[in-house]
């Protein structure tokens, strides 16, 4: 098993909460992990046929007869569960009794809301980050792993990434969204994921996607939802203010993973990314994903904007998650720093009030310097920070 950067603070939030959930998109290791870091838990897995079955007939039953240190896998597949984990956690009043985890993240968060509101530590589990892969295959390149992506099966066997992604793809089709998609549509979805990422590190236009695929604003902004809260893309958020500047107020689309954001581009190989026209939009993704994945497995929520005002001065990613730190950076891909790259963090820096010392810029260097008092990062080192 590939060490997980989250492992620590799963298990304190078992000596906080009498509930840990665990959601993530599909195939993040979630069940590997759960398994890891709870070895003395009973492990259930509601795919089972069986155990669902006696999970949907008989719920209190399911629950008073097993330990109480107890691991439910795709847990919102018995929804009625909940209601007697909520009974049974209050009668036994101590930490860490249950691990709820599952893929279908929308229901497994709604039954959490109904029922354990305030007895359950939330954690989300990302795919790999590549800190996290790079810990268990030092030789691995930063290209390499934004081809690759960070999906643990891809470093556990050695399957090619676009045999994985296609796969990937058909399974979330048919397991997680065939239930909010009509089946006749299933292949339009397909579509639409594609052109969510034809349009990555863009200025989200609801109303293109639309017209990309055929179906309406309304029907593009409901598929768009489905794939946030799988956890396949991410929308980062303007910066606002009560600044005398006018902002932005439309959000950015992201993919949380590059490897499948590589697959629907078409990218399969390193010299493919050099001389792609998508290859900034996708190394721009690819340190935003790596930064809110950081936070993330530190148990840090993730508060991250980008700035862009009416005289289209822009920044790529501001980091607010330390308040007292914001932190201003510039994503390059380039291997050549030019004094360019900083132009907009001197101004956007001196109007939102941040020093010249948590200005950075991230880029395709060969190591990590100092120029003007800012860092001027490899791509290398800043993946690698705690």
């Amino acid at each position: 098993m590939i060490q997980r950067d989250i492992a620590s603070w799963t298990r304190k939030n078992a000596d906080w909460f009498p509930v840990v959930s665990i959601t993530g998109p599909r195939q993040s290791g979630k069940s590997t992990l759960v398994k890891a870091v709870f070895p003395e838990y009973q492990y259930e897995n509601l795919e089972d046929p069986g155990v669902l079955a006696m999970a949907l007939d008989d719920p209190v039953g399911f629950i008073r007869h097993r330990p109480q240190k107890l691991i439910i896998d795709e847990a919102q597949l018995a929804p009625e569960l909940f209601n007697v984990i909520q009974v049974v956690s209050d009668e036994v009043g101590t930490p860490g009794q249950y691990v709820l985890s599952g893929s279908q993240n929308f229901m497994l968060l709604k039954q959490i809301t109904q029922s354990l509101a305030g007895r359950v530590g939330l954690l989300k589990l990302m795919p790999l980050s590549y800190r996290e892969a790079h810990g268990a295959v030092s030789e691995l390149g930063v290209e390499d792993f934004v081809i690759r992506g960070g999906y643990p099966r891809l470093y556990d066997v050695d399957i090619p990434p676009e045999v994985y992604y296609e796969n990937y793809l058909s399974t979330y089709i048919t397991r997680d969204a065939s239930g909010y998609v009509d089946p006749s549509n299933l292949s339009v979805f397909r579509n639409f994921i594609a052109a969510c990422a034809e349009g990555c590190a863009n200025l989200l236009n609801l109303t293109s996607l639309a017209n990309d695929v055929g179906i309406s604003p309304k029907t593009a902004r409901s598929w768009l939802s489905l794939l946030e809260s799988s956890y396949v893309v991410q929308l980062l958020q303007p910066y606002h203010a009560n600044l005398r500047k006018r902002l932005t107020k439309t959000p950015k689309l992201f993919f949380y993973d590059t490897g499948l954001l590589c697959h629907l581009l078409g990218i399969r190989t390193t010299d493919q990314l050099l001389t792609s026209r998508h290859r900034g939009a996708v190394i721009e993704d690819f340190v935003i994903s790596e930064t809110a994945k950081r936070h993330m497995n530190a148990g840090r929520q993730p508060q991250l904007y980008f700035y862009r005002d009416d005289s289209k001065i822009e920044v790529d990613l501001l980091d607010m998650t330390n308040p007292t730190a914001t932190e201003l950076v510039e994503i390059k891909s380039s291997a050549t720093y030019r004094s360019s790259f900083t132009r907009h963090l001197a101004s956007v820096g001196n109007l939102i009030g941040v020093d010249v010392a948590n200005q950075s810029v991230v880029m395709n260097a060969d190591k990590t310097v100092m120029v003007g008092g800012r860092t001027v990062w490899s791509m290398r080192d800043w993946l690698l920070r705690e």
